[in-house]
């Protein structure tokens, strides 16, 4: 069962989704330390917190609203 403060998990291929990067770009950014790390889930398995990718994803856009000023 799912609560408010549960957190939801996402697919490598949902996160390819949400953000348009490809599974290649997100390990790249992952293994430099810009994106959110990966929740083993089983064996080779992996998932991502919704609420870290989409804080990632906020801070994109905060970047480039900066930047423009």
């Amino acid at each position: 069962m799912q609560t408010e403060n549960t957190p939801t998990l996402l697919s490598i291929k949902d996160v390819c989704a949400l953000t348009s990067l490809s599974r290649t770009g997100i390990n790249k950014a992952r293994a430099i330390g810009r994106f959110p790390q990966a929740v083993e889930i089983h064996g080779r398995r992996i998932a991502f917190v919704r609420a870290e990718v989409l804080d990632w994803i906020n801070s994109r856009i905060a970047a480039r609203d900066g930047a423009a000023q």
